[in-house]
């Protein structure tokens, strides 16, 4: 018995085959283009050559999701799918009657920097869906706080979560902030402000009963009780279309000398209180003294 193996020099002439996927199962279409992509259909077929020809399938979009197959014989509680961050999650087309229940999203961070500034868009796509984030491989990175800042600027809830090789990260210490929390009044600046409300998000109680300074914008939300209003700063979270104000309530009976817009500085102290708008407790100031301000030359303030 004699076998005919494939030679590299042979496969130069490949053919073209054109699949239509309209009415067919996806598993059955990706599965014959499998095996004219590898050549197995082939009686020349060699495993180490490369001996396959080209496939166009069309129709990619009619193709029929059979999904209840898997439920039928597995009959699964939960089901976790995989997907290729590169892909848009709003085109991921699931059987109507399943749910998503929680996305999460594993980061490496050996290499967030380099898709965090030239993949922005589809990198903080993917962070604003996530209610939970892990950034991997994180030995020798120095400063993660940049990283979480990054993260909270586009989704404030998203749990965080790093990891090196010897398990889960600690969390980042009061020591690591660039101001000093036991000074008897906390000035932030354009750099700190916006690390002093992601930080008041997750660690409300370290800011409690402090006193804070800055200039920031006057926001009056309509729905606001009387006597409140919002000083903040706004935020460049992934580029110069998409940005968010940043603030926390602020209590001062002499708010209505001041317009919306308005820029002014404010010496507050931090209360933890139930907040309506908050939709829990949060950090609420209590304004000592709020006066007129310039406009900062940088404006809207940066995470980078």
């Amino acid at each position: 018995m004699s076998t005919t193996l494939a030679k590299p020099a042979e496969m130069a002439d490949r053919k073209w085959y054109v699949i239509d996927a309209a009415g067919k199962p996806l598993g059955r279409v990706a599965a014959k283009a499998a095996v004219i992509l590898r050549g197995k259909n082939k009686t020349t077929f060699t495993p180490n050559v490369d001996c396959g020809d080209h496939v166009i399938v069309i129709n990619c979009d009619e193709a029929v999701l059979t999904g209840k197959k898997l439920e039928k014989k597995y009959h699964p509680e939960r089901i976790i799918i995989e997907y290729n961050g590169m892909w848009k999650f709003r085109d991921l087309r699931l059987p109507w009657h399943w749910k998503v229940e929680q996305q999460i999203t594993t980061i490496d961070a050996s290499t967030f920097p380099m898709y965090f500034t030239n993949m922005k868009s589809m990198v903080s796509d993917m962070i604003r869906k996530s209610e939970m984030i892990i950034f991997n491989r994180c030995d020798g990175i120095e400063d993660l706080n940049t990283y979480k800042r990054n993260v909270k600027a586009l989704n404030q809830t998203a749990e965080i979560i790093f990891e090196d090789q010897d398990g889960e990260i600690d969390e980042i210490m009061e020591e690591d902030l660039p101001y000093d929390l036991k000074a008897d009044k906390i000035v932030l600046d354009d750099n700190t402000y916006g690390i002093w409300y992601l930080d008041s998000l997750d660690h409300v109680d370290r800011y409690v009963g402090k006193t804070i300074e800055f200039i920031g914008m006057v926001m009056k939300p309509e729905e606001f009780p009387k006597g409140y209003f919002v000083p903040g700063r706004m935020a460049m979270t992934c580029c110069a279309e998409d940005m968010t104000f940043l603030g926390f309530a602020c209590v001062y009976d002499k708010i209505d000398l001041y317009q919306e817009r308005d820029w002014v500085k404010v010496t507050a102290v931090v209360k933890k209180e139930y907040f309506a708008d908050y939709e829990g407790e949060g950090p609420v100031l209590y304004a000592e003294s709020v006066t007129k301000a310039k406009q900062p030359k940088e404006p809207v303030i940066s995470f980078t």
